[in-house]
């Protein structure tokens, strides 16, 4: 049985972390939470050699040790507990060639953990362009440790990383240098009244207690050796350390780092001053965003029909095949077209992905971020509330996550209030199938066409109700308010093909595990209530249709049973009750069921039609097809109409309908006072809005 190292990946934002981590590992990955904290946990594994394995961890990214959200403080903790069962061999800290003054930061202070430290320099490729040149031996002696320069992207040096990896024995544990100098004996009282062997450890693990532990005041004197005695001094302190590393740094680089910016040939800033322009970067955007949602809709058209045919075909085939009797009813009634309705849209979820990691990987999603700054400070938020409620058009469960790094408690709050408000993939299911039944193919001009118009609609709509709710609990929420604002602007890269695959190959297999067992849960359940009947007009619907229509043909005859007993199923008497709320929304009962049924999760609508449609007709006809042909009872005209389908996309646009971005937002603010405020003001703001809209159309 051979080895196995832990290996803690560890670096800046945008430094290529996660390509490095990406290259080690391939598709040999696992993505979960930390224990009792959901903060992304990526894991993976790594054969450095033949007899040696690794198992790679890719820690949050983090400017310094000195954490100031809870994704950082994660990072910070795992490479201070010796305990930890992911406590690592070794770390490999990952820095920009092109950053490498503010990215050394991170690495003379993990440099003093007493762990084997590798210092990976990525991106080298563009050394050359950018006109750096560097002198490894001079910075391999005074940052005591092994070099590599690598650049994940172009697999260059990866090798040579996993030979510094598996050589990690040999590595020097020294320090760079006695940055807690400023204030010996302190910090030598510190060491003493710690069990930590190392007084930087207990310095780190004391100010992660402070800031992450909430110690009182008047805690800390006691808690420190003597002098600092407030959170101010403690800061105080950190700026001093922060200083000695930073002129650490510069002579250092002075040294052995130099660029030459007449040899750089970059075209990055005359691509910023166009992309974030007060004027066109916006047009750009939204221009791009357009674009994106277009071609959502004209790719997967033909992937989409293919799935939608292939289950229609498996549920017939089913029941032509098996033996008829309940059972095979629940597969062929319940299950495949419950199931079925959400893997159809599997197509358009992973376009989606693949156009934001696309933009994500490019370097042009920070520019967006920059460029909307200003606009978000009007509402209450910062530039940093934009990742968040652009993650919230994939999930906004790992959104409200995202709010971590914003420090500020008001601005954060904020955030997670109002992301869901924006258009996340879980309403792409609903908005596709509405969409398509109640606008138009035809195009503006051959080119733009109204459906991908729509969708564009209907994704502003979700920010702008994000903004405009923001700016409302600005005005409202009394809680002090400072912040600052700071981002990275990268360099622009071609994609990777790789990390965006992966990318998309994780959030599309979550979107469709996580939905897909709510799912098939909620179509077994409505399966059940659609099957079963409480009285005798269920049991003795074919006596009653028979004497009632002797004229019927057998085809006509037996539809005409399926749709009686429908109506008098249990799910059949739960519409009925809820049908005087959702009429003067244009709805019938079956659609009542299906949009009460999405309150669990908004996706679940469209396979709780699915599954209603499929008791109550042909089962060889697409789900799409049944919801065209379908009639309200009172009009006469087909039920989805422009005027109800608009109140439908409205309705779904504003309502809080996903238990599990609740639970999360219980999690994060750690109070239902909040979540519970989030579902009746947004639900009762839907049922408003979607009401106007019907009675304006109709």
């Amino acid at each position: 049985m051979g080895t196995k190292l832990k290996v803690a990946l560890i670096g800046n934002p945008n430094t290529g972390k996660t390509s490095v981590f990406n290259v080690l590992t391939g598709l040999n990955q696992q993505v979960g939470n930390y224990p009792g904290i959901t903060v992304d946990k990526k894991e993976g594994s790594c054969q450095l050699s033949e007899k040696v394995s690794a198992k790679i961890m890719d820690l949050p990214g983090t400017y310094s040790l000195n954490a100031s959200s809870l994704d950082e403080n994660v990072a910070v903790n795992v490479l201070l507990d010796k305990k930890d069962v992911n406590y690592p061999d070794v770390i490999v800290v990952v820095c920009d060639v092109a950053n490498l003054k503010r990215n050394l930061l991170l690495f003379t202070q993990i440099k003093e953990l007493g762990v084997p430290v590798v210092l990976a320099i990525n991106m080298v490729d563009n050394m050359e362009k950018k006109g750096i040149s560097l002198d490894i031996p001079k910075l391999e002696e005074e940052l005591k440790t092994r070099i590599v320069l690598i650049s994940a992207r172009k697999k260059m040096g990866i090798e040579a990383l996993k030979e510094s990896i598996l050589s990690f024995k040999e590595l020097s544990l020294e320090p760079c240098l006695d940055a807690l100098r400023f204030a010996p004996e302190y910090f030598q009282a510190l060491e003493k009244r710690s069990s930590e062997q190392l007084k930087y450890v207990a310095w780190i693990k004391r100010t992660q207690e402070i800031y992450f532990q909430q110690k009182k005041e008047e805690q800390l004197h006691d808690f420190f050796a003597h002098e600092v005695d407030s959170v101010a001094a403690l800061k105080r302190f950190q700026q001093k350390e922060t200083i000695l590393r930073y002129q650490f740094i510069n002579n250092t680089l002075k040294e052995a780092f130099s660029v030459d910016t007449a040899k750089a040939t970059g075209i990055r800033e005359r691509l910023d001053r166009i992309l974030v322009h007060k004027f066109w970067g916006y047009i750009i955007f939204f221009m791009i965003l357009l674009l994106v949602f277009q071609a959502i809709y004209d790719w997967s058209s033909y992937p989409m029909d293919a799935i939608d045919a292939l289950f229609a075909w498996m549920s017939e085939k089913s029941k032509i095949i098996l033996p008829s009797g309940p059972l095979v009813d629940l597969i062929t009634e319940g299950i495949i077209p419950g199931v079925g309705g959400v893997v159809i849209f599997i197509p358009q979820i992973a376009f989606l992905f693949f156009f934001i990691a696309m933009l994500e990987e490019s370097g042009y999603m920070s520019r967006v971020v920059f460029l909307m700054d200003r606009t978000m400070r009007k509402f209450g938020l910062s530039g940093k509330s934009v990742v968040p409620l652009i993650s919230g058009t994939a999930c906004a469960i790992p959104a409200v996550m995202a709010a971590r790094n914003i420090e500020n408690w008001k601005e954060r709050l904020i955030t997670i209030l109002v992301v869901p408000f924006t258009t996340c993939s879980a309403r792409l299911p609903v908005y596709l199938i509405i969409i398509s039944l109640v606008i138009p193919e035809e195009k503006i001009g051959g080119v733009i066409s109204y459906q991908g118009l729509t969708m564009l609609v209907l994704y502003i709509l979700g920010f702008v109700s994000a903004v405009g709710g923001a700016w409302l609990l600005n005005k409202l929420l009394k809680i002090k308010n400072i912040s600052y604002f700071v981002i990275e602007m990268p360099d622009y890269k071609v994609p990777l093909f790789k990390n965006v695959l992966i990318t998309v190959l994780d959030k599309t297999k979550a979107f469709v595990f996580d939905a897909g067992k709510i799912i098939l849960a909620i179509s077994v359940v409505l399966w059940g209530l659609a099957s079963f009947g409480p009285n005798e007009n269920f049991n003795n619907a074919a006596t009653i249709i028979t004497e009632k229509y002797p004229s019927l043909t057998e085809e006509e005859k037996e539809h005409r049973i399926a749709s009686y007993q429908l109506e008098h199923s249990f799910i059949g008497y739960a519409g009925k009750a809820i049908e005087p709320v959702v009429a003067p929304l244009g709805y019938d009962w079956k659609i009542g069921i299906g949009v009460i049924s999405s309150f669990a999760a908004r996706e679940v609508f469209v396979g709780t039609l699915a599954t209603i449609y499929s008791i109550d007709g042909d089962n060889e006809d697409t789900i799409k097809n049944k919801m065209a042909a379908e009639i309200h009872p009172v009009t006469g005209k087909p039920l989805y109409n422009l005027a109800s389908g608009i109140s439908l996309l409205l309705f779904y646009a504003f309502a809080m309908q996903c238990m599990s971005t609740l639970a999360i937002v219980k999690r994060e603010t750690n109070s239902w006072k909040w979540p519970m405020l989030q579902f009746f003001v947004m639900s009762g703001f839907a049922y408003i809005i979607a009401l106007i809209a019907y009675q304006l159309l109709i």
